[in-house]
């Protein structure tokens, strides 16, 4: 039994459509004409679902009777969190995508583009890492039980491929941020959690304390270039094997050179401390994208310092509900 491309105009479920790819991707279905004649996307929240219940899942997916979906929901917190709870966060992500994956293959849905994250790249390796490399070895210890979990989506797609030919897929994107991110100090994304710090220690008159040494590098990747390039995969990339998205390789810069853009982008004069007791995760997990650029040699990333301009601007104007 394969997946019979579908007549007609799409019907695009977005899981996860509320966060900070989701966002991204309704910015560009709305704002940028990503959208085509016809087509109707819908954009999932947690409140719409918990997908962890598989019967929540199911109920939501015979609601909308999805064409096509874009499956971003996670659980999902920052380092320390993970490091806290593997448990946690293996044991939901295994559900969570399970479920989707069965339901959308129980309803027929044509397409399925799973987004998986570069954590769950191995930790001993060698670089630049790519696409044949995910499961050469353990993921970084730190987040191990959320890397296994998304490591798992690429085994399913093979899997549905191999048994029904369905055209499941993923794409792992390098650190992603932009407006709706988490900013939360405790468990957000490194450059939002920095950057909520940061707004924070200038408000208050204070020195920010930067956990680590600022020495791991880091591929980041703007969201909204992320959400145009999730729509191509949707529409035009016909691989099960996953994609890497993200900047090349001579863009990875140290979060000490991010937290320096950052105080200028806030314009931050006060004192930086880099708390060396605390980890710094995983030194480096640098990722090639030369599959992307075969695929599209000419698309044009956001330069670094801009977005995380428009991010920090971003945050400011949404200072009450960006900052919890």
């Amino acid at each position: 039994m394969g997946s019979e491309i579908k007549v007609g105009p799409m019907r695009v479920l977005v899981t996860g459509g509320s966060g900070l790819v989701g966002k991204a991707i309704e910015h560009v279905v709305q704002q940028e004409g990503g959208k085509l004649e016809g087509e109707e996307w819908i954009f999932l929240s947690s409140k719409d679902a918990d997908l962890v219940d598989v019967g929540q899942t199911r109920a939501v997916f015979e609601k909308y009777r999805p064409t096509h979906v874009i499956h971003l929901a996670a659980k999902v917190g920052g380092l320390y969190l993970h490091m806290r709870d593997n448990l946690h966060f293996l044991r939901d992500n295994l559900k969570i995508n399970d479920n989707v994956l069965q339901t959308a293959h129980e309803m027929g849905v044509t397409r399925v583009v799973s987004c998986l994250s570069s954590c769950i790249f191995p930790d001993k390796t060698t670089y630049p890492i790519d696409e044949t490399m995910i499961h050469n070895g353990s993921p970084h210890s730190s987040n191990f039980g959320y890397s296994h979990a998304k490591r798992m989506i690429d085994v399913q797609n093979r899997a549905y491929f191999q048994q029904y030919g369905h055209h499941y897929t993923a794409v792992i994107p390098t650190n992603v941020f932009g407006p709706y991110d988490n900013f939360n100090i405790e468990n957000g994304h490194v450059l939002s959690a920095l950057m909520n710090k940061t707004y924070k220690a200038k408000k208050e008159g204070t020195a920010v304390n930067v956990c680590g040494s600022g020495a791991p590098r880091r591929q980041f990747i703007y969201s909204l270039d992320l959400g145009r390039l999730i729509i191509w995969a949707l529409r035009e990339y016909e691989e099960i094997d996953p994609i890497i998205f993200s900047v090349g390789e001579e863009d990875e810069i140290s979060i000490k050179e991010a937290m320096d853009l950052i105080t200028k982008a806030l314009d931050f004069k006060g004192k930086i401390h880099y708390d060396t007791t605390l980890s710094d995760g995983q030194m480096k997990k640098t990722a090639s994208n030369a599959k992307l650029r075969r695929y599209l040699p000419d698309f044009p990333f956001t330069p670094l310092k801009e977005a995380i301009q428009m991010t920090c601007d971003w945050f400011v104007a949404n200072y009450d509900i960006a900052r919890t």
